[in-house]
């Protein structure tokens, strides 16, 4: 379960101060709705997934034995 910062206060700040996991949690759940999103949702889905590539994407280089290789947000 996600547990953080709301899309209502998260739309006030730039996608820079998003934490890996807002990002995370949140392409992820517009992702199974892109078909239903309007031209406001698709433009900031958009900016979230530039967001994510800018910062090199969602894979941790190396897993360990506390850590897989993807992002968690749960």
């Amino acid at each position: 379960m996600y547990v953080g910062r709301d899309m209502t206060e998260l739309t006030m700040m730039p996608k820079t101060d998003w934490k890996d996991s807002e990002l995370a949690f949140f392409h992820h759940s517009m992702q199974q709705v892109v078909p239903y999103l309007n031209v406001e949702g698709q433009s900031l889905h958009r900016q979230i997934i530039e967001e994510i590539e800018r910062r090199g994407g969602m894979k941790r280089n190396e897993a360990d034995y506390t850590h897989g290789t993807r992002v968690s947000y749960d």
